[in-house]
């Protein structure tokens, strides 16, 4: 091992001891719920992979690794990214879509986000910042963009509808397990009325009572559903996503 390595390994050994020292200090006086969260954080291996990476949050590892396995992001697909905050989603998006244009030989796709709160901006995305997806007038908004965007009247574009949305949780599971089927049918109507024929559509629920209700509705319209769970959601999450493929279309 020469010097150098040596140095590195023995400085990222006292910087890793000395968070672990302020976690442990920090977890002193704090609730059980805060000190689980705490701990949780510092030996989950995706949040310190997503800062070497420039991810800006450990879920971008939940979204890549769906695509690595069923290549839903192509260059030049347009993608509706609900729930975008904080953007890590939409980063992915961006690249594998090549929608910030940094190939030249490949088509440039379009990306567009919203959320609830302001999303720092990423290159190649389009960004509704403060906006509830579940409102008309936001739904409207997107369609604007879409036909600036294709030059066309026509709705039905969109090659691939995310949702990474969740609500604000109530501690109460049934509760809160309604309230993210609730936002889930939301995007599923909406994305009905915009996707391209052969769509796809990605969207995150808590398992609960009612999943294999969303999930039957959603596979009238689609040719194949599917539930996926990567290995990016943590072990003792009841999140889980649906994944669709191959949307049939429908006549208006």
């Amino acid at each position: 091992m020469s010097f150098l390595t040596c140095y590195v390994s023995v400085r990222h050994f006292r910087s890793t001891c000395s968070l672990y020292k302020e976690v442990l200090r920090t977890l002193k006086g704090r609730k059980t719920s805060s000190q689980e969260w705490l701990k949780r954080q510092f030996s989950d291996p995706y949040i310190e992979k997503a800062k070497l990476a420039n991810y800006r949050c450990r879920s971008a590892f939940k979204l890549l690794e769906i695509d690595d396995k069923y290549k839903i992001l192509k260059p030049g697909d347009i993608i509706l990214d609900c729930g975008a905050s904080p953007g890590s989603w939409s980063q992915i998006a961006v690249s594998r879509t090549n929608a910030d244009k940094k190939d030249i030989k490949k088509k440039s796709g379009i990306v567009i986000g919203i959320d609830l709160k302001p999303v720092y901006p990423v290159d190649g995305a389009i960004f509704l910042n403060n906006c509830d997806f579940t409102e008309q007038s936001t739904k409207e908004k997107i369609i604007k963009i879409l036909q600036e965007k294709i030059k066309s009247e026509d709705e039905q574009h969109v090659d691939v509808v995310l949702s990474d949305m969740a609500p604000n949780a109530t501690g109460i599971k049934e509760m809160d397990h309604t309230n993210i089927i609730k936002l889930g049918y939301d995007v599923v109507r909406f994305g009905l009325t915009v996707s391209a024929v052969n769509g796809i559509l990605l969207v995150k629920i808590w398992e609960g009572s009612q999943s294999k209700k969303i999930f039957d509705d959603i596979s009238r319209f689609y040719n194949d559903t599917r539930y996926v769970k990567p290995q990016a959601s943590r072990s003792d999450s009841a999140e889980i996503f649906i994944l669709a493929t191959g949307f049939k279309g429908i006549k208006r």
